[in-house]
């Protein structure tokens, strides 16, 4: 089987470095001393991870720069929309949990979406540095990287933002909402 072309048009290139530069003009304080072109350079020279970003808009990430890794050289995106994004809504956990399903299952899974877009799920630790940044799923809630532990017992570990709180849940990796969806990131 050959592998899926991860190429962008040079129309669609553009439009999405069009609304990644607009997003990260307007955001400034999510990457306090970090320059737009220094981003554009490093996407315009990985059309694979554009294409993983493009991916992160088209299902309502609205990614954007939230750091950079001197170390590794690279800029860090994370999915920055208001609410858990809606493309990626009413999904089980992973493919284990869809499976264990008997009726009512849903159309795909948290890792298997996240895997398929060339990005990694939010652990804890990365959804509250998220959280940091501004109020994120103030009424959904977003899948987090579960630590093997919890999933060997069938659960699986969700976020939100509450009464000025991020809290940390657990839920069964087979349950699904429509009000819970999963965030993103991704290190070009």
């Amino acid at each position: 089987m050959e592998k899926m072309k991860r190429q962008l048009s040079p129309e669609q290139r553009e439009e999405l470095l069009q609304a990644l530069k607009v997003r990260f003009q307007s955001s400034m304080d999510r990457h306090i001393d970090l320059e737009w072109i220094g981003v554009q350079t490093k996407l315009e020279a990985n059309a694979e991870k554009l294409w993983s970003l493009h991916e992160m808009e088209l299902t309502g990430g609205e990614p954007d720069v939230v750091g950079y890794d001197a170390e590794t050289n690279e800029f860090i995106f994370y999915d920055c929309a208001a609410e858990s994004p809606k493309g990626r809504r009413s999904i089980c956990y992973d493919r284990e949990a869809l499976e264990s399903r008997k009726q009512h299952k849903p159309e795909n899974s948290v890792m298997d979406m996240a895997a398929s877009m060339g990005i990694e799920l939010l652990t804890e630790e990365q959804y509250r540095e998220l959280q940091k940044l501004g109020n994120f799923d103030t009424k959904t809630s977003s899948w987090l990287k579960t630590p093997a532990d919890i999933r060997s017992h069938g659960g699986a570990i969700f976020g939100d933002f509450r009464y000025g709180k991020v809290f940390v849940y657990h839920n069964g990796a087979d349950s699904y909402y429509a009000s819970r969806g999963f965030r993103g990131s991704l290190r070009v």
